[in-house]
């Protein structure tokens, strides 16, 4: 599941990597299918987000008869509430379990959900602190859906631009 959420997401933080040959070439084939399903996958959720987000201006619009007020108080309630559970909060879970501060927690999660992943910072790495079981598979449900909340913010600031 870890090799997965850092792999298809074309992550490549450097840490886990085939041995073998064959290891290799399965890496190939794998993420030719991977990749884009993957995008389709996080397409997906980022799509169920946003009818969330849709849905509760609607039902906002219905109850107080709010036109244009109810859309950008939920889009602003749902920026704010993706900016604390996938940017503000994660870096100190980061601080505690890694020892990072919260310069470098915040940087590990901006650059993780980028797709940039350059690997100066890998989470569950460090041989001198003990990780909880559920430790790197909470991390890979974050990398997952924070992925495609920073997609739906990409796309509303497209959308905005054009």
């Amino acid at each position: 599941f870890r090799f997965n959420t850092s792999f298809l997401p074309c992550l490549g933080y450097g840490n886990l990597s085939p041995s073998t040959a064959a290891g290799r070439i399965f890496c190939i084939l794998f993420a030719l299918f991977g990749i884009p399903l993957n995008l389709v996958l996080l397409n997906e959720i980022g799509q169920l987000m946003l009818l969330g987000v849709q849905h509760c201006a609607h039902h906002l619009e219905e109850v107080f008869h709010w036109q244009k007020k109810a859309s950008l108080l939920i889009k602003t309630c749902a920026l704010v509430t993706g900016l604390l559970l996938f940017l503000l909060l994660p870096p100190f879970l980061f601080s505690d379990k890694e020892g990072w501060s919260y310069e470098e927690g915040f940087y590990y999660s901006f650059i993780t959900l980028s797709t940039i992943g350059f690997g100066d910072y890998v989470i569950g790495m460090n041989p001198d602190r003990t990780y909880p079981g559920w430790y790197k598979n909470v991390i890979s449900l974050w990398i997952l859906f924070g992925m495609a909340w920073l997609a739906l913010v990409i796309k509303f600031c497209i959308n905005f631009l054009e």
